[in-house]
């Protein structure tokens, strides 16, 4: 079955207090794309976000995202009244989330929220923490302590509990014991109505595609709780850490930070720690999109405080391996593997051994006619087109930037005269592709600006803060969309 796809995440929805939330628009926002015909949501990592406020730099693999907790489903279990979050100041610029805003203001209702929590009257509350306490109290003591200290990284803690040893774990547990409570509070209520959002688009025929980084952030609970898992030294710094090298995007290349695993460790445990984090994201959404997926063939190595990205080396990872044995427990993944970037023979042969569907960008196909991202070189249906990522630009961003060669390029190619043309066909030309599933951020849809953009690679600051209005999602806007999936074979069946 041919489906589209509607790329955005969480943060991006309308709200009145300063982010998206999973309370009435991401409701409202599921029977927008029914009404769209459209099959499938695609959103970013749902779990917290840390330093940069990217939702790939989180504090934790399992986590859910405080900031998306819905302060109205609080008021209606009697946890808040409406005064004490509708009278604060969400937003510094209309329509742009403002992270330090929301960070200083979202804990502060939170735990006015958990001040009046009481377990016994929310039974689920007790099935959840022993349903999810292989992380969630070790989650919730890795914050506590950071609140702790400061919000400072947990390298930078008193030796002993930054070690992770026994006896300060076991104090700090004691002593933090409210804080860790208030924690574990914070991730029951965003399960609790994450996975009443997820049913409810389930329920209208909609899929969620979600996002699980390759990586953990330095800065994370795995990385402070489970060193056996990254390649450490004997005082737990990395030895050296990811990114990607120098291409013609990027001449210095890109430095991400994150600590490397040490794969030899985790082909002992026969991948356990994977094969979990693969099983769980298989419970929060549908699908499973896996970032940097080429990173499981082979992946790029630099020494730790290096300044950027240009010395490093490529190492083998896992391979083919980790998931034949996580098919093996879990059965068939439904999973898409985000093979983009310096992709070699050995990546597409593990492509075409796990059998996941790549994805195809039309943004990156406008320079000649041999491009594998122009639909007509995708040699398989086994693939998902997309117009653009969250790190690309708007398609209108995208043509103000385009080299003359290429602009003329893209108006042959799509048939159209006009510049200005070129975004709407570029999403026509991923929606008559063969590809299973055609997807474009709602940016696309919406005829954004270059202003719009979600996130700029290697670009610290100004990221993850794109919203929409309420007064976007028009019934003419899902008429066009509708059309458009009828016209291509990617209508959604359910009336």
């Amino acid at each position: 079955m041919r489906k589209s796809c509607i790329l955005m995440h969480i943060s991006s929805l309308p709200s009145e207090y300063g982010i998206g939330k999973i309370g009435r628009h991401a409701f409202a926002f599921v029977d927008f794309l029914k009404s769209c015909g459209v099959s499938c949501w695609q959103i970013l990592p749902l779990s917290p976000t840390g330093y940069g406020d990217s939702p790939y730099q989180s504090f934790s693999v399992n986590a859910g995202n405080p900031y998306f907790i819905d302060f109205e489903i609080l008021e209606g279990d009697g946890l808040l009244e409406h005064h004490e979050f509708a009278s604060l100041d969400w937003e510094t610029e209309y329509g742009k989330v403002d992270y330090s805003l929301i960070y200083d203001k979202c804990f502060d209702v939170l735990r006015l929220a958990y001040s009046r929590f009481k377990a016994s009257k929310f039974p689920a509350y007790r099935k959840f923490c022993d349903e999810n306490s292989d992380w969630l109290e070790e989650y919730g003591l890795f914050m506590a302590l950071k609140s702790q200290n400061g919000g400072k990284p947990w390298t930078e803690w008193e030796n002993d509990i930054s070690m992770h040893k026994p006896k300060a774990v076991a104090e700090a547990k004691k002593l933090l014991k409210k804080e860790i409570g208030f924690h574990k509070f914070v991730q029951f209520n965003f399960y609790r109505q994450w996975n009443e959002l997820k049913k409810y688009a389930n329920d209208n025929g909609i899929e969620i595609i979600g996002d699980i980084p390759i990586y953990c952030a330095l800065d994370s609970v795995e990385a402070w709780s489970d060193h056996k898992l990254f390649l450490f030294d004997r005082k737990r710094r990395p030895v050296s850490v990811a990114g990607c090298p120098p291409d013609e995007f990027s001449p210095t290349g890109q430095l991400w930070g994150n600590p490397l695993y040490d794969w030899e460790y985790h082909k002992k445990t026969g991948f356990k720690w994977w094969i979990s984090r693969i099983e769980n994201a298989a419970k929060l959404y549908d699908i499973v999109r896996i970032d940097h997926f080429r990173g499981f063939e082979s992946f790029y190595t630099i020494p730790f405080g290096s300044k950027d990205a240009v010395v490093g080396e490529w190492k083998k990872g896992p391979g083919y391996e980790l998931f034949r044995l996580a098919e093996e427990k879990l059965g068939r993944l439904n999973i898409i593997a985000e093979d983009l970037g310096f992709i070699t023979p050995e990546v597409r042969e593990l492509l075409d051994q796990c059998g996941y569907p790549g994805m195809k960008v039309l943004q990156f196909g406008f320079d000649n006619c041999e491009n594998e991202h122009l639909p007509h070189n995708f040699t398989t249906t086994n693939c998902y087109a997309y117009t653009g990522t969250h790190d690309n630009e708007t398609l209108v961003g995208m043509v103000e930037n385009m080299p003359r060669k290429n602009l003329k390029f893209a108006k042959k190619y799509l048939n159209v005269k006009k510049k200005q043309d070129i975004p709407m066909a570029i999403v026509r030309a991923a929606w008559a592709s063969v590809a299973q599933v055609a997807a474009a951020q709602i940016q696309d849809f919406l005829g954004s600006g270059k202003d719009c953009r979600m996130n700029t690679p290697s670009v610290l600051g100004g990221n993850w803060q794109f919203r929409i209005s309420e007064s976007d999602l028009t019934p003419e806007l899902a008429k066009k969309i509708r059309k458009l999936n009828m016209l291509y074979n990617r209508h959604s069946l359910t009336k």
